[in-house]
């Protein structure tokens, strides 16, 4: 048996068990306070609905929350809310959220407008061509549209940059703030709450608005804008475990009855009825104890992107009128510092994290092979998601993809970096349209139907079959080409084409005014066939080198003889030759540019007989400047024939090709002409089915000739015009007055740009 202690031992023993006891029981004495005082306040839900662009409220609310120092604890939201909330949850104070804003065009991004610059030239192209801007396409035996006008691409590449620090897989409860999402199962349409995954694919499907953004596909399931089902999510942020919610609503009001003026308005009414219903649920949940902010938006609209800081303003008034109540949540100094630091979070990927490896899925016909040589990502990389999401934005604008998409995701304990490359569901081949009809108000006038056909990757080296088909009262032409990529990411291709054209042209009497009646009429038959080579010239445009055989027949309508033979002859031509083509296009917008640039040059050479044999050249530019609401074009067009009788001539006359005059109303081997357009936005008025309408005046001048001596000499035809025009489903719309000298006037109405 051990023997006892001495008793100074058994004493000192006791004092250090004593001691012990008491410093660890002050210990917990002093921690009781803080843990109490962390505990005892109520958790704050946040609350943020849907409205689309009236959504900038939200920001002004979080602001005014973050001036009184109101901690948030868990934040539920729908579509744009979710948007808002999700980037706040994400750790983005809210004047730094606002200034990223600021600095975006946030109606460009969300309605999928590309800088048409950095478009490739054949999307260039077809935008100036087919300005009827309807995604369809044809596949498994039967026409197909997109399912949304706006396929959100640009929305989630933003989203997908400004989250970039986030790994893909994470849990939104270890978000700085906890956050859900809430979305509608479009197969099922039941509630879908969004807690993990990819953060920004999370935000971009609680916005898919129906019939507006293309539904959004998250773990198989296809999802669109939670509004459908929980616009205002009060229940949601309860069973986060909120004690006080802080909901805030800004959904759009209903509009009268009598306002609705199309079917799309009253579709737009029937989903903002069942908005109301759930928002009106979702509210009668809210007990005393809650706080409802309902922002004063006045007219402001679901699309008004640019009036941002209305929707900001309107937030921070709302809020501030419920300053009394928010006023007690609101934490002292040290506190709220605290609890700022709490909120940091310890989620974010590491500055050096490494990419282990790359998987790429494109779910159709191009080759993964294809996306992996535009991109400059390798494996051991740092992985730099905004840097990569720059790369894949110029991937998903070239026309190959409905969107591409990246994330890093844990597997394995690896890092895999998953590129997900969508190819547009409504292929494999896609239609392109255009419309044109012209008016004169005197019993003439015309039409043009366009329709396209691009039907790209017939092979994995990415050939391309494009067909173009013009029917109309003048001109009726087929063209077809393939175009055949030659060496890897150079953009040059070979194409080989072949087309047919016919024309009737009006034959009027020199010195006859814009009433004048025709003399006669000519039908030209063009048969062209030929290779090019295409070579892109970066992001400008395009040169196109080529040889071609041709063949022009001149019939006139009507013939009578005269002492010096036939007035009017039947002429034909048939000859190998060669051009030139370059297309430089940098302007902004087809229909209405307000800056840029646009070259077009042709340079033909016919090698048949001597009399036949012809060259002739082309030159059409026109150059736009803007400053405010006011935009100056600026058009010069030249063409000249060097030599022989092959080639087809030249035309002049018409809406802004002198608009006083009737369309092609001059003919000859020798062309000069100028104009200079004025053009006012009129962002004060709203004219029906026109968008970004425009008051616009124009001065023009020019004349044909046919012998080379007086070319450029004069006398020049003159032309002065005023049109109120804009932007409509089928292309350009203008309505105007032109007038010229001695009296000659035209009132005209065109649509679309193919005349």
């Amino acid at each position: 048996m051990p023997s006892p202690l001495p008793f100074h031992c058994k004493y000192w023993l006791a004092a250090a068990l004593i001691w012990s006891v008491s410093s660890h029981g002050a210990q917990a004495a002093a921690a009781e306070p803080a843990a109490a005082a962390a505990t005892s306040r109520p958790r704050i839900g946040l609350v943020l609905s849907g409205g689309g662009a009236r959504g900038y409220a939200h920001l002004g609310v979080l602001e005014y929350l973050e001036k009184l120092h109101i901690p948030i604890d868990y934040i539920a939201a729908t579509s744009m809310g979710a948007l808002i909330g999700g980037l706040y949850a994400s750790g983005i104070a809210p004047d730094e959220l606002e200034q990223k804003l600021s600095g975006v065009n946030l109606g460009d991004i969300a309605f999928d407008r590309n800088e048409r610059a950095k478009l490739p030239q054949s999307q260039r192209e077809d935008d100036f061509q087919y300005p009827i801007s309807i995604a369809a396409g044809f596949g498994d035996g039967k026409i197909k549209v997109a399912s949304g006008l706006v396929q959100g691409n640009n929305l989630l590449a933003l989203l997908q940059n400004w989250t970039a620090r986030l790994p893909a897989d994470i849990e939104f409860k270890n978000l700085p703030i906890p956050f859900e999402a809430v979305a509608t199962d479009l197969g099922k349409g039941t509630e879908v709450v969004l807690r993990q995954g990819s953060l920004s694919r999370a935000m971009r499907a609680s916005m898919a608005v129906p019939g507006l953004f293309a539904p959004f596909q998250v773990d198989g399931r296809t999802l669109v804008d939670g509004g459908l089902v929980a616009n205002l999510p009060v229940q949601q942020a309860r069973d986060m475990g909120a004690d006080i919610i802080i909901a805030v609503n800004i959904a759009t009001p209903l509009q009268d009855p009598s306002a609705l003026q199309s079917p799309t308005a009253v579709a737009q009414q029937m989903v903002g009825i069942l908005i109301q219903q759930n928002v009106k649920a979702q509210k009668a949940l809210l007990t005393s104890n809650d706080i409802l902010i309902e922002p004063d938006l006045g007219s402001m609209t679901f699309t008004d992107f640019a009036r941002g800081k209305d929707g900001i303003n309107a937030g921070w008034e709302a809020a501030q009128q419920q300053s009394k109540r928010l006023t007690e949540l609101a934490l002292p100094p040290a506190e709220w510092e605290h609890y700022l630091a709490s909120r940091r979070g310890d989620n974010f990927l590491a500055k050096d994290t490494r990419i282990d490896a790359i998987e790429i899925n494109t779910h159709g016909k191009i080759p993964a092979s294809y996306v992996r040589r535009q991109l400059s990502v390798q494996d051991g990389d740092v992985y730099d998601g905004s840097a990569l999401n720059q790369e894949l934005s110029r991937l998903s604008t070239n026309g190959d993809f409905n969107n591409v998409t990246q994330e890093l995701v844990r597997k394995d304990g690896r890092n895999i970096l998953k590129i997900d490359a969508e190819e547009k569901p409504w292929g494999p081949q896609y239609l392109l349209f255009g419309l044109g009809v012209s008016n004169n108000f005197d019993g003439r006038g015309g039409f043009n139907l366009q329709l396209g056909h691009r039907y790209p990757w017939l092979n994995a080296s990415g050939l391309e079959w494009r067909n173009d088909v013009v029917f109309g009262n003048q001109r009726a032409e087929f063209h077809t080409e393939l175009r055949q990529p030659l060496w890897e990411n150079s953009g040059v291709y070979l194409a080989p084409y072949a087309e047919l054209t016919r024309r009737r042209v009006d034959i009027y009497l020199d010195g006859a005014d814009a009433k004048a009646s025709p003399v006669n009429q000519y039908r030209i038959d063009t048969a062209q066939a030929g290779v090019d080579v295409g070579i892109p010239l970066a992001r400008l445009g395009e040169l196109r080198l080529g040889v071609n055989y041709q063949r022009i027949k001149y019939t006139p309508t009507y013939n009578f003889a005269t002492a010096y033979g036939d007035a009017f002859d039947t002429t034909q031509t048939s000859q190998p030759g060669v051009r030139a083509q370059l297309t430089i296009d940098q302007l902004d917008d087809p229909l209405f540019p307000r800056k840029g640039y646009y070259i077009r040059a042709e340079a033909n050479r016919g090698f048949g007989g001597d009399e036949r044999r012809y060259s002739d050249v082309q030159l059409k530019t026109l150059w736009a400047f803007n400053r405010d609401r006011h935009t100056i074009n600026l058009a010069l067009e030249s063409a000249s024939s060097l030599g022989g009788e092959g080639g087809e001539g030249f035309f002049l006359g018409g809406f802004q090709r002198l608009s006083a005059y009737a369309p092609d109303q001059f003919f000859g081997s020798y062309l000069l002409y100028g104009r200079i357009t004025y053009l006012n936005d009129l962002q004060d008025f709203n004219l029906a089915g026109l968008r970004n309408p425009v008051l616009g005046t124009s001065l023009e001048l020019g004349n044909i000739w046919q012998q080379r001596d007086n070319f450029g000499n004069g006398p020049y035809k003159k032309s002065a015009s005023v049109f109120v025009g804009g932007s409509s489903p089928i292309g350009p719309v203008y309505l105007g007055v032109a007038v010229g000298p001695q009296g000659l006037w035209n009132i005209y109405l065109q649509l679309g740009r193919v005349f």
